[in-house]
């Protein structure tokens, strides 16, 4: 982004919403007088103004690789911006009031770029650690996070101390067969003897016959289809006489008046 003294004095004036503005006393570089100036503070861009009113800013200080530190001054809640550098400039800064002064400190101290990128990394870790555990893992869990697996509740047992499951039984249409496993579900007082094929194995039962319908439900069923083909004719010759006299009157209309 190429910057000039046009878009910096638009930004700085612009309607977007300041961090914090406020007269302070600005040290000069070559005299030690203090000047009063209104400062506003836009992300890590220090406007300072000659007024409050004033359309042009008098400078910028871009917070980037800087601290902020409290300093030994002739006047009252003094602060430091220092760079890193032997000819870099320190500006020194008042505030009003001790109140004044903690506030400036404390967004100046969080303006810079690299401070937000420490905290958008804290908060990335704390929500690592909501999801997954503080060591990147929930204590029942292992693997990758994407991964992971609930421990099962409650006592494990060997596999040689589990119960042997039942075979399972064969299907016949989709539905289980009986007497496939011997002794099983076998009636009290049933004789033993049971159906094999050439092979040994055990034969399923044959299937129960289709129910036939008796002559009275026969009956019934004849009766309801002879009512409800008499009741169709019935209607269809009661609906047959009315088109038909439409018909005729709409041909009467047609024709005219007799002579």
């Amino acid at each position: 982004m190429k910057l000039n003294e046009r878009s910096l004095a638009f930004y700085a004036t612009c309607d977007s919403p300041a961090d914090n503005t406020g007269f302070l006393y600005k040290r000069g570089e070559r005299h030690t007088a203090y000047h009063r100036r209104w400062f506003v503070l836009k992300g890590n861009m220090l406007f300072y103004f000659e007024e409050r009113e004033s359309r042009e800013p008098l400078g910028v200080i871009v917070l980037e690789g800087c601290t902020v530190e409290l300093c030994d001054s002739a006047e009252e809640f003094s602060f430091a911006i220092r760079f890193g550098g032997a000819k870099s400039r320190t500006y020194v800064l008042a505030a009003e009031s001790q109140a004044a002064m903690e506030s400036w400190v404390k967004s100046l101290s969080r303006a810079s770029f690299d401070y937000m990128r420490l905290v958008v990394r804290a908060l990335e870790k704390q929500l690592e650690e909501m999801r997954w555990g503080p060591a990147g893992g929930c204590s029942g869990c292992q693997g990758l996070p994407g991964s992971w697996k609930p421990k099962p509740m409650g006592l494990e047992r060997s596999p040689e101390r589990l119960p042997a499951l039942p075979t399972v039984l064969p299907k016949e249409n989709g539905c289980a067969v009986w007497n496939n496993v011997p002794g099983a579900d076998r009636l009290p007082g049933a004789s033993g003897c049971t159906r094999h094929d050439s092979e040994g194995n055990l034969r399923p039962p044959p299937l129960p016959p289709r129910r036939r319908a008796s002559s009275s439900e026969a009956g019934s069923a004849r009766v309801a289809a002879a009512e409800s083909l008499s009741t169709f004719c019935q209607l269809h010759e009661q609906y047959g006489r009315e088109v038909a006299q439409l018909r005729q009157d709409w041909l009467e209309r047609r024709r005219g008046p007799r002579p």
